[in-house]
């Protein structure tokens, strides 16, 4: 492996929420699943989160890093893509939506590589004016992208030939899900790269951009590491 002043640096947002441990401890916090650092670390990379904070600060926080990943979490604010909240939309965090569509913004007009991750796909499509389900199984009948909240069950995905994604990942293939919303209309310069066996939009990128990729999936809670040494290598070259 690298030494570690060689590895490229790569910031990982964090979910802002109420958080219970030891004891008797319960506070807000900034947290994140140890799987998302040890994704980055296990591809040769550096993890350092990144908890919400001013947006205006976005770009001295990436002038730092060499890489972004969009973690998974909370439903986005329908009302980023004018829409009202459905019944089974969750409560929104407008701090963690300001901060990342803030850092995403920079990284995008930076060339900074970014990977997005379930909640980071639907982030990188409301970005760029595109709009979400708010709940999958009123358009697709049923709940196999969800069937039981909190833990992770696989499903097939199929990405498209000839795209960054279908390079990465030579498909069909087994990915691990849990979401309830999904990409609705395509946001301006996205192109859908995987699909899920319902027609489901499973993986967005930018064509042209050195690296800005997104899925919806979580490819963490699994041992396939081909997305993020993705990510690590344009992060290698941007470092």
């Amino acid at each position: 492996m690298d030494a570690p002043e060689h590895r490229p640096l790569i910031g990982v947002t964090t979910y802002l929420t109420r958080a219970r441990w030891g004891v008797a401890w319960d506070l807000p916090a900034t947290l994140l699943p140890a799987a998302y650092p040890a994704y980055v670390q296990r591809a040769g990379g550096l993890a350092v989160m990144l908890p919400p904070d001013d947006p205006a600060s976005a770009a001295a926080v990436l002038h730092r890093l060499d890489g972004l990943v969009l973690a998974g979490g909370e439903d986005l604010d329908p009302a980023l893509y004018g829409a009202r909240p459905h019944p089974r939309a969750g409560t929104p965090v407008p701090e963690r939506d300001r901060w990342e569509l803030a850092l995403l913004d920079v990284a995008l007009r930076r060339g900074l590589p970014v990977l997005g991750i379930c909640r980071g796909m639907q982030l990188m499509n409301v970005h760029a004016g595109g709009t979400l389900c708010q709940h999958l199984p009123d358009e697709v009948g049923h709940d196999r992208h969800n069937p039981v909240p909190g833990t992770f069950t696989d499903h097939t995905v199929t990405p498209v030939p000839g795209t960054r994604t279908a390079g990465l990942l030579p498909g069909p293939l087994a990915v691990a899900t849990q979401h309830h919303q999904s990409v609705d209309r395509l946001g301006t310069g996205l192109v859908a790269t995987a699909h899920a066996e319902d027609g489901t939009v499973e993986a967005l990128e930018y064509p042209g951009k050195p690296f800005a990729l997104a899925v919806q999936w979580h490819p963490e809670a699994r041992d396939d590491l081909r997305l993020v040494r993705g990510l690590v290598r344009a992060a290698t070259r941007e470092a």
